[in-house]
């Protein structure tokens, strides 16, 4: 998923496009992590940028998208850029 978010609809509140925002990614997520797995793989896992824009977009941690979704939706932000590309994840053993 590569996608700018708009944040200021005409005629919908923001908290609710706000919401439907966040339903909306949650969602892409849950069918991700349907899919089969490939041989050897352990789990889904996920390449993450955010940014105002696509150009200025860094890496981010997946766990960090809703709190990173809230400050610019605090901040009066009108639109946020999310890349959320799904890759094999594999386990490693805890020393």
């Amino acid at each position: 998923m590569k996608k700018t978010f708009q944040l200021d609809i005409e005629g919908k509140h923001r908290d609710r496009v706000l919401e439907a925002t966040k339903h909306e990614i949650r969602k892409y997520v849950k069918r991700q992590r349907r899919k089969p797995l490939p041989e050897g793989v352990d789990f889904w896992d996920f390449d993450c940028k955010f940014g105002t824009t696509a150009e200025n977009a860094t890496v981010v941690h997946f766990a960090t998208i809703t709190a990173l979704i809230d400050a610019v939706a605090k901040d009066g932000g009108a639109a946020f850029y999310l890349e959320l590309l799904a890759k094999d994840g594999h386990r490693t053993a805890r020393g």
